[in-house]
């Protein structure tokens, strides 16, 4: 019984039965009183943020169900941002899912228990307790996708993301399978020290069961290859699912990474290294060329968005300098700055999607855009604020997130060769900046074509004015969040 310490599992605890509450509660709560059941889980998720908060400021680093489990700091850092993820998108989904029929009590517990699935993907210190989160979180996404039962679209794109989720998560699956023949245990510390040691039935099933988890990964960050759900997903899903899927899975597709890779198969870091330079200059190319293209702007983002990971997928394989660790803490913890940074960009970026499509259509092209100035100054100057950060234009946070991920590559890269993937990540986020400039072009220097001017709920207005301001605050002062990253990074990888 020591060994099961639920205490660790707190959080989750709590998030599971308040998840378990509110769908029950919501039983009894007529549609017209709806605002109940969002108050409630709006509570519940300050709650969790709170008892995730208190784990971080103690700086506990606590294991749970005999060490399948473990809550430490960089857990904690990244639950409290994706709980931030999840009550932002229901501030933003208001009048969007009241409109289309969807601001029901099923929009707020598949959000909670998608919430809990990315918990204990977080967390997990087991191959199988991975898997366990990553399918809790995608079942409940498929369902958010679909939610909209009379869209044939969303129908279609909740569709293709089942049939691809299920073939990601089989290659992830064997690849585990395949680690345990070759090390013998499921628990991933202790495949670190059999790997270290040695101790390995066969090194050629290692490597290939490490393939198979790294295919498996980039399908769930959405990098290229395995990028082909992205467009789709992104553009048929409602927007405020879209949100979500931009946002809080990318912390946890994130964070069982980082388990993995590096404290799992750290020491076969010179294999998984090749693999995440194909897969990060891949998607920097194919995406940033195929945003370009796009008229649609919800398609736009996704493909902004592979690029972005590509970013991202820089960051992590540079942890490792030519057999030398001396980087890690450095290269992980901007990777970790810079998918938070992606995440709180995101939720903006969308935020003002969700306020023009409640004037009673979908607002998904550029061009839905026009004139935004002439019609509200302020949340023109939010969304130019998140394409700015998008595009990694000073000072808002994306430029310094963009500029401590080349640092982290070029700490060592002048002498290991990895000089010219910085050189390919600078040219392609130039392309890049030019569909975000776009952009803003569209919103202050065309007409609009409907002079009304928005209106946001208050709760919503507030919302996406903290969304904007944190993201050019953090861009002046970045120090604050990069030093909470790097202390986290640090006693997670002490601990």
């Amino acid at each position: 019984m020591e060994s099961l310490n639920l205490f660790a599992a707190a959080p989750e605890i709590a998030l599971l039965a308040c998840a378990c509450f509110i769908l029950l509660a919501d039983l009894f709560i007529p549609d017209e009183r709806r605002n109940l059941t969002y108050g409630l889980t709006l509570a519940a998720l300050v709650l969790v943020a709170a008892i995730c908060w208190f784990f971080f400021a103690n700086d506990l680093v606590q294991y749970a169900f005999g060490g399948m489990y473990v809550t430490d700091p960089m857990a904690s850092v990244l639950k409290i941002f994706s709980a931030l993820c999840v009550a932002t998108m229901l501030v933003y989904a208001q009048g969007y899912a009241r409109d289309r029929g969807i601001w029901k009590g099923e929009l707020f517990a598949l959000a909670l228990f998608c919430l809990l699935g990315i918990f204990v993907m977080i967390s997990a210190n087991n191959l199988l307790v991975i898997y366990l989160g990553l399918e809790l979180q995608a079942l409940s996404l498929y369902s958010l996708i679909a939610l909209r039962r009379d869209d044939a679209r969303a129908t279609e794109a909740a569709m293709k993301y089942f049939v691809l989720g299920a073939l990601a998560s089989g290659f992830l699956l064997y690849g585990m399978s395949m680690l345990y023949g070759a090390t013998g245990t499921l628990d991933i510390n202790e495949l670190a020290r059999n790997i270290a040691s040695g101790q390995v039935a066969s090194r050629a099933a290692l490597v290939l069961g490490t393939v198979f988890v790294v295919a498996g990964l980039a399908f769930k960050l959405g990098v290229v290859p395995f990028h082909m759900w992205v467009p789709d997903v992104y553009h048929g899903a409602p927007t405020p699912v879209t949100l979500f899927i931009g946002s809080a899975p990318k912390l946890a597709a994130f964070a069982i990474a980082f388990r993995l890779l590096v404290e799992g198969l750290l020491n076969i870091a010179v294999d998984w290294q090749k693999m995440l330079i194909v897969l990060a200059v891949g998607s920097l190319v194919i995406g940033n060329l195929t945003a370009v293209a796009q008229t649609n702007l919800k398609r736009m983002l996704a493909y902004s968005t592979i690029a972005q990971m590509g970013f991202m997928l820089l960051a992590m394989l540079s942890g490792v300098v030519g057999g030398s660790t001396m980087s890690t803490v450095n290269a992980y913890s901007a990777a970790m700055f810079y998918v938070i940074t992606y995440a709180l960009t995101t939720l903006g970026t969308f935020g003002i999607i969700l306020l023009l499509a409640r004037q009673g259509f979908e607002a998904e092209q550029i061009a839905d855009l026009r004139g935004l100035n002439k019609r509200s100054p302020w949340f023109a100057f939010v969304m130019l604020l998140m394409m700015f950060s998008l595009a990694g234009i000073p000072p808002t946070m994306g430029f310094y997130a963009k500029l401590v991920v080349l640092q982290a590559l070029l700490g060592n890269g002048i002498t290991t060769g990895m000089l010219w993937l910085a050189i390919i990540a600078i040219g392609f986020s130039l392309i890049g900046a030019y569909y975000y400039l776009r952009v803003v072009k569209t919103m202050y220097f065309e007409e609009p074509s409907d002079l009304r001017p928005l209106v946001a709920a208050p709760d919503m207005r507030i919302a996406l004015s903290a969304n904007g301001l944190a993201v050019i605050v953090l861009g002046i002062v970045p120090q604050y969040l990069l030093a909470l990253c790097a202390n986290a990074m640090i006693k997670t990888l002490g601990g």
